[in-house]
């Protein structure tokens, strides 16, 4: 048990939550930014925001599953690790 009292994951699920998390956060971002950008502030934003975030996290979270080692490699390449 952690010290908040709540049973944690084991490390080996961090490869999965990392990209789940970021990809919810990420898309409810973008997704809002561009649904308001297209409808404007009125009563669709509430309406259609929730289906855009939902197909948005769909292509979202399979890609960064599939693309985070890749992105994890290219950072190695440019910058230097801990001293």
């Amino acid at each position: 048990m952690s010290r908040s009292g709540y049973r944690k994951l084991p490390a080996r699920y961090g490869a999965v939550v990392m990209p789940l998390i970021l990809s919810v956060l990420m898309t409810f971002v973008v997704s809002g930014i561009a649904t308001l950008k297209a409808l404007g502030f009125g009563p669709d934003l509430l309406r259609v925001w929730p289906i855009s975030w939902g197909l948005s996290w769909l292509v979202a979270f399979p890609t960064l599953l599939v693309i985070l080692p890749l992105v994890r490699r290219m950072v190695a390449l440019v910058v230097a690790p801990p001293a």
